[in-house]
């Protein structure tokens, strides 16, 4: 199967448990909402491809580990979306899952993908029982507190931010979570991996402020200027559009070359090639020289 279809047969299969029996109706065809179309899949498919560079020899675990990575996110972005955070009517080309169930349904739904998240890799422990564990370990580390996508989300209530902090935490967790968690589903170690995870994960926050300062909401398929609106620091303001797109191939570059011995590395650096290609944004000449 290919890789993209062989995610979203895992994710649908994921959701899929958590809506059988009598289950509320709306917040059941929630869930689906929230996780479909699938965007790029960008986690899951580095996650799935760095399993499968190191031997994939469980694909069973790497499919609940790639599903509850992606469910993790889709879970951030609906909470991100509420009023009470980004306050964003639209997301992936429709509307956000406020918009679209209401307020209370939009926070049942963020907390139950959450917990279907681990129920996923719960359900896998015993194919691989050790793995499984580190597996709940990591994804657990990369989205709550200290470190993980709460505590990035968590800097924006803070008078003074560390930047470095606020995007290895918003951002560059569940990349962290993706690189180290298709390792530890081929039976390998988490640590080699982390570098790695770390720096697409910072390209990803550079591309992304890129893409908000030269989009418009039409081509993004959510709104943008969302970091000017709520005074968020960002490479943009910071480097200006030259010096970003400068500083986002630097860090792809590194990236390649922070890929640790494995049998696929060759694949895997094309790989993080594609995805440089697809982060870097063309850029208007007109509004860059805004």
């Amino acid at each position: 199967m290919e890789m993209h279809a062989r995610i979203d047969a895992a994710v649908t299969r994921a959701i899929a448990a958590g809506q059988g029996g009598t289950a509320p109706a709306q917040l059941s065809e929630a869930l689906m909402y929230a996780c479909t179309p699938g965007g790029a899949r960008i986690r899951p498919t580095i996650l799935m491809s760095v399993a499968m560079a190191c031997g994939d020899d469980r694909p069973e675990l790497s499919d609940a580990a790639a599903a509850a990575l992606e469910i993790i996110h889709c879970a951030s972005l609906v909470h991100d979306d509420l009023p009470a955070f980004d306050n964003a009517d639209i997301r992936r080309g429709k509307p956000s899952v406020h918009r679209a169930y209401s307020e209370p349904l939009a926070v049942l739904t963020g907390d139950s993908l959450i917990i279907l998240a681990f129920e996923t890799l719960a359900r896998a422990a015993p194919r691989a029982p050790d793995r499984a564990l580190q597996l709940i370990l990591t994804l657990t580390r990369q989205s709550g507190m200290p470190h993980g996508i709460c505590a990035g989300q968590g800097w924006e209530s803070e008078e003074k931010i560390d930047l470095s902090a606020y995007h290895r935490s918003k951002t560059g967790a569940l990349f962290i979570a993706a690189t180290q968690m298709g390792a530890l589903a081929a039976g390998q170690e988490a640590e080699p991996w982390y570098e790695l995870g770390a720096r697409i994960g910072e390209a990803f926050q550079v591309a992304d402020d890129l893409r908000d300062a030269l989009y418009d909401s039409d081509t993004l398929g959510k709104p943008v200027g969302q970091d000017d609106l709520n005074g968020r620091p960002n490479a943009v303001a910071v480097l200006g559009v030259d010096g970003a797109i400068k500083r986002l191939k630097d860090i792809l570059s590194g990236a390649i070359a922070s890929i640790p011995s494995c049998p696929g590395e060759a694949r895997l650096a094309e790989m993080v090639n594609l995805q440089a290609e697809r982060l870097t944004p063309v850029v208007d000449p007109v509004r860059a020289r805004v």
